[in-house]
């Protein structure tokens, strides 16, 4: 099975990283949904939550202020000028 290795960081600090199976952001031209095998993509967050379903089938969701996405080879990294986990 085709796995997504994520990484989202903050300014500061890294608030996640991990295998996943999508994840799905929010940019300033709407919604994106990266899957497994997705075209190279670099796209500028909008503010708003962004949803990782893990490959366990669990949802992480975090807030991000502004920044960017990038998707190559798999591998999705986040990089938010201020981001936090949303919930327990």
């Amino acid at each position: 099975m085709a796995e997504l290795s994520v990484s989202v960081v903050s300014a500061d600090h890294e608030v996640w990283s991990g295998k996943a199976k999508q994840i799905v952001a929010r940019t300033v031209i709407g919604e994106i949904g990266i899957l497994p095998g997705h075209e190279p993509i670099l796209a500028i967050l909008a503010n708003g939550d962004l949803r990782v379903t893990t490959l366990d089938g669990s949802i992480v969701t975090a807030h991000a202020d502004e920044g960017f996405l990038s998707f190559e080879n798999n591998t999705v990294t986040v990089v938010s000028r201020k981001a936090e986990l949303v919930g327990g």
